[in-house]
């Protein structure tokens, strides 16, 4: 029970402290999630609500990235190109196989 009542109350206080880096990490934790059940269902709606997620965790933490710069800015700008440019490859295989 102590187990468990750690993990809730660290997942309480980084929603918290920092709403917006928490809201990104659960989009990014759910696609992940969906995308591994399209790995094993090889339905399509799985594979473009997962992508769907990457693109708007991805857009979010530009636009947090460029309201209020972290130090750690470039690292978090370079993830977000690169989720996004994966994601417009998996966009592009949905796309060929529909």
């Amino acid at each position: 029970m102590r187990f468990w009542r750690f993990w809730f109350s660290t997942f309480i206080l980084s929603s918290q402290y920092n709403p917006p880096r928490f809201v990104e990490m659960m989009m990014v934790l759910l696609a992940i999630a969906l995308l591994i059940v399209w790995q094993i269902t090889f339905e399509s709606p799985y594979m473009i609500l997962g992508w769907s997620l990457v693109v708007g965790a991805s857009i979010s933490i530009l636009v947090r990235e460029a309201i209020a710069p972290t130090p750690e800015t470039r690292i978090n700008q370079l993830a977000a190109f690169l989720f996004l440019i994966i994601s417009g490859f998996g966009f592009l295989y949905v796309f060929q196989t529909l």
